[in-house]
């Protein structure tokens, strides 16, 4: 039987709803409206993982498994929203498996932008020794969009301009005070002196945080400061924040204590019932879908 939640929250502002769905996304997102989330931040399982929990997903049907999600998540997302989409291919038989790469390219046709990949590098990843590869420290967040202009607030997560700008902003030549075509023709030549007493700049897509340690009764939790950093990117207060593998509740928080609304949805019971402890519930009520 299919369970819907819906909360108002306590914690940071009554009139601003969280709801969460216990049951197949798939199935879930067909009652939701067109053009109606912000920001789609999510982690579905990774093929051939999770197999104890998830079932695990052969990665040669990964495609044709995810793509009526996508398609609905298209159908949801509104025209100026992000989908964030963090997935990680694995090795097999010694090589690296392509079923990223062959998402990547079914959602190109089905209608998504690829608009950027963002890297998590993950700062505190489990030491170990494999025959033909090194430690694996790094996970994908692909970004697609529905169309090429799209929301996006950079100075939200500005960082500090760091200790380069003290020698290299210090001599300036000729060139770095205009914007000249680069060297090597790439068209990418900057003007430096703008950048002078400058405090803050514009971060990189290479994201280095630690993986979440403190939960331990979900196999996968990325850290609460990964869909921090992309609400704070793509949305405003009071949008609407969906992650449609929820898991143990992640984003639905964050999204909560950034006070936007947030939707998950979480096809096993365990991990739904741990998502309502970690949102406090104390004001639900359930009723069938």
């Amino acid at each position: 039987m299919k369970e819907k939640s819906k909360i108002n929250s306590k914690s940071h502002n009554n009139s601003r709803n969280i709801e969460i769905y216990l049951g197949d996304c798939k199935d879930f997102l067909k009652s939701f409206d067109n053009d109606s989330i912000d920001l789609i931040f999510t982690s579905p399982p990774y093929a051939d993982r999770r197999n104890s929990t998830y079932g695990g997903i052969k990665p040669e049907n990964y495609v044709n498994w995810f793509l009526p999600i996508s398609e609905e998540l298209l159908r949801v997302l509104k025209p100026d929203g992000t989908f964030i989409l963090n997935i990680k291919e694995k090795a097999e038989n010694g090589e690296r498996h392509t079923y990223v790469i062959e998402l990547i390219l079914a959602l190109r046709k089905q209608g998504w932008f690829w608009t950027e990949e963002f890297i998590w590098h993950k700062k505190n990843s489990y030491p170990g020794k494999w025959p033909n590869r090194l430690r694996d420290t790094w996970e994908r967040l692909l970004q697609f969009n529905k169309n090429k202009k799209f929301k996006m607030f950079q100075e939200s997560v500005m960082v500090p301009v760091g200790d380069w700008s003290k020698t290299r902003l210090k001599n300036l030549s000729q060139t770095d005070k205009i914007r000249d075509n680069a060297k090597n023709g790439s068209g990418f030549g900057k003007n430096i002196s703008h950048w002078v007493a400058r405090e803050m700049v514009y971060p990189a897509n290479v994201l280095h945080m630690a993986t979440e340690c403190g939960n331990k009764n979900h196999s996968a939790v990325f850290p609460e400061a990964l869909p921090e950093w992309f609400i704070k990117l793509f949305t405003n207060e009071g949008d609407t924040v969906l992650d449609p593998f929820m898991g143990s509740g992640t984003t639905v928080v964050v999204s909560n204590k950034m006070n936007r609304k947030g939707i998950g949805i979480e096809i096993l019971p365990e991990y739904y019932d741990l998502a309502k402890e970690r949102l406090n519930l104390d004001d639900i009520y359930l009723f069938g879908t």
